[in-house]
């Protein structure tokens, strides 16, 4: 772990402030840092950035974990280059997905940063392959599409789930979460059940694996129960949907 004075120095500095520190944004980001009462960056995670290990990276954030005030959280750090000036409204969006029980529980924010719960776990891809109980993953999915109901019932599209072998981790109690809010939005029309249901169910990696673990499904009784869905989001919708994946 490297306390926040140690940040000043390269390469840290410039994970700080991606793609390249200035001093000045530098230090006014490390400022951020300790009203948010972090105290220490632990660079650790399957991702590398200037050859420094990272828990993730994307088009908006670096996320890094953290120590601090709030114990040990994740920290997204928004990229000088991003295509926004703050992080404001990612904030108020998982701020709106908690309100439902989804997503890391958002601890703090500020301009730069987003202090968030951290979820240990894998990926749920990785955590399909892993696993033989049928079900156990039955369960697993189920509270992933219930999840994906409750930001539907809330008008909150979360707007990566079609393509999602980066946003959902299963923890370490076999609990699903749904990550990473960035391009989430209120006034699209919310299509989470639709979009997890593509991933998981129709093409690709993860159809494949829960076809051999769980068995074919009515891809027509499927679609029409999706049809359906799309139509009018209702509770009794969303059980025909599950009855007709099985789960």
């Amino acid at each position: 772990m490297l306390t926040l004075e140690n940040l000043f120095a390269e390469p840290y500095a410039s994970i700080v402030c991606y793609p390249r520190a200035r001093k000045m944004e530098l230090r006014k980001r490390i400022g951020e840092l300790r009203k948010l009462g972090v105290e220490g960056l632990d660079f650790v995670g399957e991702k590398r950035i200037l050859n420094v290990s990272v828990l993730g990276k994307g088009c908006v954030g670096i996320v890094v974990l953290t120590y601090g005030h709030c114990g040990r959280a994740a920290l997204k750090i928004r990229r000088v280059d991003a295509d926004r000036s703050r992080m404001q409204q990612e904030a108020k969006l998982l701020q709106r997905a908690n309100s439902v029980g989804v997503g890391p529980k958002l601890l703090r924010f500020s301009r730069n940063f987003l202090l968030m719960e951290f979820i240990e776990g894998v990926l749920l891809i990785d955590w399909l392959k892993t696993k033989r109980s049928r079900i156990l993953i039955r369960k697993v999915l189920r509270e992933i599409l219930d999840q994906c109901w409750s930001l539907d019932r809330i008008g909150l599209d979360h707007g990566e789930l079609s393509h999602a072998p980066k946003h959902v981790i299963v923890n370490d109690e076999d609990k699903p979460v749904i990550v990473d809010f960035e391009s989430a939005s209120l006034n699209r029309r919310p299509s989470n059940v639709t979009s997890i249901c593509q991933f998981l169910f129709f093409g690709g990696e993860p159809a494949g694996i829960l076809v051999r673990t769980l068995g074919a499904t009515d891809r027509e009784m499927v679609l029409e129960a999706l049809r359906r869905y799309k139509n009018d989001r209702t509770f009794e919708n969303l059980e025909r949907v599950l009855t007709a994946l099985k789960l």
